[in-house]
């Protein structure tokens, strides 16, 4: 019998260390709803950046791309020079043509330089 009690008593102190650390997992999550937890912070609004001009060089609409000779631009801490972005929206390319004077707004999203909006200047 004394194989009994001694497996009796490994299970009773398995038991009790289970029942001790139930209440102290409900207290590391108590008060943390993760159905409400806000949002990672998005990029800016496209609204809130700054305007750049620029020449259209090229157009994929296709591929969703637009090749751009541009000035500053200041979110960016970029200076002037003619590189290829990619374009949220190609639908926003849409009536442009190589060689039309543009303004854009641009950020850097998931590691890609992306026109958020383009539209021709006068």
């Amino acid at each position: 019998m004394p194989f009994l009690s001694r497996n009796t008593a490994l299970c009773g102190a398995m038991l009790a260390l289970l029942v001790l650390a139930a209440p102290a997992t409900a207290q590391t999550t108590a008060g943390h709803d993760h159905a409400h937890t806000p949002a990672a912070p998005s990029a800016p609004a496209a609204a809130e950046l700054p305007w750049t001009d620029a020449h259209v060089r090229r157009i994929d609409t296709a591929a969703g791309k637009v090749s751009l000779q541009h000035g500053d631009i200041k979110n960016l801490d970029m200076p002037p020079m003619t590189m290829v972005f990619q374009v949220r929206d190609p639908a926003s390319l849409t009536g442009l043509a190589v060689g039309d004077p543009v303004r854009f707004t641009a950020e850097k999203l998931l590691g890609v330089y992306t026109v958020l909006q383009i539209e021709k200047r006068p």
